[in-house]
């Protein structure tokens, strides 16, 4: 296993320059990220806003070790993401990383509980898929199919899959994008449960402004550059969350 252990007073994630650019040659240039300097607390949730292409979900690949920065520098606590081999990043994408998306990726023929069973089946310290399961409020739930189960009872049993390898971080990409407010929320709730339980640093990518409110800190993309960062004094639990 890949061994970075956490340390309260770094940051989980730091970018230095860190930048992304598309095309060139015959193709316009796009710079999808620009000269990134970031500095991500550890255990914080963390709201990325921003319009489309403004470099939240770039950021979030090349961080979650998905994609190669074209220059700049990027750590994971101690470890320099942007020296790894791809054989490194993929250790680090198991060992230390949970992703979430917007749509569910579930195994179709598989029930909650298998669905899970997938990744504890090959984690180092895996807990439990029934205790994965019943963190996000589906222990009622774990045998039945994904075409069986909601849109966001099915996003929750893919928090629990991220979960259930107990990552370090969570990378969430528009996990709300595809539901509506009320099972969004349910959602939100267990991304809270699990940031609190477990201390898990969690960065949720949104284009509803109004899950700033949960977040410890808001930063806000333009063009590729962080335009802002926001610090909430106080925090609104999920369940209070509208849009």
């Amino acid at each position: 296993m890949m061994q970075v252990a956490p340390d309260a007073d770094r940051p989980v994630f730091r970018t230095r320059g860190l930048t992304k650019v598309y095309g060139g040659g015959d193709m316009a240039e796009v710079r999808a990220l620009d000269g990134v300097d970031l500095d991500l607390p550890e255990g914080e949730m963390v709201v990325l806003l921003g319009p489309s292409g403004s470099g939240k979900s770039t950021l979030l690949n090349i961080i979650g070790g998905l994609d190669h920065a074209t220059s700049g520098q990027a750590w994971f606590r101690d470890a320099e993401l942007t020296a790894m081999t791809d054989r490194q990043l993929t250790r680090y994408r198991r060992d230390h990383v949970g992703f979430v998306f917007q749509f569910y990726n579930l195994v179709a023929s598989l029930t909650a509980r298998e669905n899970v069973a997938l990744v504890t089946d090959v984690a180092e310290n895996p807990m439990d898929p029934d205790e994965a399961l019943g963190l996000v409020g589906l222990s009622g739930r774990m045998d039945h199919f994904p075409a069986q189960m909601s849109g966001g009872e099915q996003q929750r049993v893919a928090i629990a899959r991220a979960i259930a390898k107990r990552p370090g971080v969570l990378l969430c990409d528009e996990p709300t994008g595809a539901l509506d407010s009320k099972t969004g929320t349910a959602v939100l709730a267990a991304l809270e449960e699990v940031n609190n339980r477990f201390g898990t640093t969690t960065l949720v990518i949104t284009h509803n402004a109004g899950i700033r409110k949960m977040a410890h800190r808001v930063i806000r993309f333009h063009d590729g550059r962080v335009a802002e960062i926001i610090e909430n004094e106080t925090r609104l639990p999920a369940s209070e969350i509208v849009w």
